[in-house]
């Protein structure tokens, strides 16, 4: 599964559509092709004719060259690290898919290769050299049996490897505070179970490199599948219309009929008066907890224990409580002076009620203990900016940015053949640009 656990998911996860697989459904065409016409060549007796060989090995006129075995590496180009997930699920591919058909019947040849990978949760680097790449993935064995593997094996390590450096790096900007995946609305449903799971493969690097017990906070269900883990989440914008606007009164109602281990956190932004909202949604919810815990009821009283306000104003608006100062990084969307001017706000909201002695302290730590969870437009650019002014945003929600894949982003991997087995021995045969390279990481697979 993982570099911190040792173990590597199997299919019984990841479902794969075997059959349509192995045909070719999958993967791009030219890949069909070439092992159709290795196919021919092999059952035709062909040997290598040609007369411009790069490799210039003995007997190389005897290589049956549609049986020919080759060495491909797998790895990707993005600058700098990248966080390496979807291994278990090619190596799966390759267990399943490998080999042929004869008539209709499939010859699974996986036993017959050679597999070297790293595990799920891997770090490599790039520095710019393609002739020192690090791979993830290493292959020996008859080319024609695994020739349709490489489009969907690619297409897995890219697509798991980017959404978990992107996600690793949101956590390094957020300098340890939590960071909820927000990211399923923006993509088909089908890619949560993976994109979860790359997710929670960042949040366990995060800690193993930088010392912190962050927890993994997902929006589905889906998203957690192949680890065991469930989304969470308390109200949408749709809940506090059903209720006319009425932030506090929804947040009641949440309460009343939610188990009490869901964190409330309530969307304080419908109105486009976050200071207001979070202080009429305290205000009544501390008077229901007031109530419940003087009357002896603390199972009760947990329910209305107000976790958190979440902002959420879109970045074309002002919140009415940002005085404008007519630049758009100051004055729209959550911005710093939104997020301090709400801090504020819960902080003292305690001095406006009128309780007695005994409970002035447990009123003052409920406020204070309320959280501030900021989403909208959140990438690890902003994130930085916000962490620099020392913003009291204490939870980062992020979505589509989880998914970015441009400039620095870009962690498309790509596969080369390196070396082919002449006579019993292994010759280099990469394209120009491109060598053989080695990752220490990297462990024979049984």
């Amino acid at each position: 599964m993982t570099i911190f656990d040792r173990k590597r998911l199997t299919n019984e996860v990841f479902k794969l559509d075997v059959e349509r697989m192995r045909r070719g459904w999958y993967s791009d065409k030219y890949f069909e092709n070439i092992g159709a016409m290795l196919t021919h060549l092999a059952a035709g007796g062909y040997r290598y004719a040609g007369k411009a060989a790069r490799l210039h090995a003995a007997n190389i006129h005897n290589v049956e060259t549609g049986n020919i075995h080759v060495e491909m590496q797998w790895f990707t180009r993005r600058p700098g690290a990248t966080l390496v997930v979807g291994v278990d699920k090619a190596l799966e591919m390759l267990r399943h898919c490998t080999g042929y058909f004869e008539n209709e019947t499939f010859i699974n040849t996986w036993d017959q290769l050679e597999v070297d990978a790293v595990h799920d949760g891997a770090m490599v680097r790039y520095n710019g050299d393609p002739l020192s790449i690090q791979p993830v993935l290493r292959v020996r064995g008859r080319y024609r049996d695994f020739a349709l593997l490489e489009t969907p094996t690619l297409g897995v390590l890219t697509r798991a490897s980017r959404v978990a450096t992107n996600v690793y790096n949101t956590l390094i900007a957020a300098r340890g505070k939590p960071v909820l995946f927000f990211p399923a609305r923006f993509d088909l449903h089908e890619v949560q179970a993976a994109d979860g799971y790359a997710y929670n493969i960042a949040v366990q690097r995060f800690n193993y490199d930088y010392g912190h017990v962050l927890g993994p906070f997902v929006s589905t269900d889906a998203q957690g599948d192949w680890w065991g883990g469930a989304g969470g989440g308390t109200v949408a914008h749709a809940a506090i219309a059903c209720f006319f606007g009425d932030t506090a009164e929804t947040m009641l109602a949440f309460c009343r009929t939610r188990p009490a281990h869901i964190p409330r956190i309530a969307l304080v932004d419908f109105n486009n008066d976050s200071v207001g909202d979070s202080l009429a949604t305290l205000d009544a919810m501390f008077a229901c907890y007031r109530e419940l815990m003087d009357a002896g009821d603390e199972a009760e009283a947990s329910k209305y224990v107000l976790y958190g306000v979440r902002l959420d104003t879109s970045n074309s608006v002002r919140d009415v409580n940002v005085p404008p100062l007519g630049d758009p990084a100051l004055d729209l969307g959550v911005n710093p002076r939104l997020v301090f001017v709400v801090r504020q706000a819960l902080d003292s909201a305690w001095e406006r009620w009128n309780v007695p002695r005994r409970w002035e302290e447990r009123a003052k730590a409920y406020c204070r203990n309320v959280k501030i969870v900021v989403s909208g437009g959140f990438n690890p650019e902003k994130i930085k900016r916000f962490e620099r002014l020392n913003v009291p945003a204490d939870i980062y929600a992020v979505g589509s940015s989880l998914f970015d894949n441009h400039g620095d982003t870009v962690t498309d991997f790509t596969a080369d053949v390196v070396r082919v087995k002449v006579n019993g021995e292994w010759h280099d045969m990469a394209k120009v640009g491109r060598r053989p390279c080695d990752n220490p990481e990297m462990e024979r697979v049984r």
